[in-house]
């Protein structure tokens, strides 16, 4: 039992990269209230829920496959709402290159 549970597992995370850092974009730009910010990539929980912070305390969270959310109000700005996908596709996603 537990051996089909490992490879259950192992089978269902195969998609994702092997450090969870690299599914993410290392800075989001987002507009809010007038001002853009760099949001940068802050943490990546075991579930996959990545947290990116920015000046005046601010934080937002998204998962590979969930939309941004603002940590602690409703009112984030021009990211909250989008997937990663549209992120990109908006050119507010911006990846390490290398």
């Amino acid at each position: 039992m537990l051996a089909t549970c490992g490879a259950s597992l192992l089978s269902s995370t195969s998609a994702y990269a092997q450090d969870p850092l690299d599914d993410f974009p290392l800075v989001i730009s987002c507009e809010y209230k007038g001002t853009y910010h760099a949001f940068y990539l802050s943490r990546v929980t075991k579930d996959g829920t990545a947290t990116f912070s920015a000046s005046d305390r601010i934080a937002g969270t998204i998962t590979l496959d969930g939309k941004a959310k603002a940590v602690g109000g409703s009112d984030g700005g021009s990211c909250v709402g989008k997937t990663l996908k549209e992120l990109r596709a908006s050119g507010q996603a911006h990846d390490l290159k290398s």
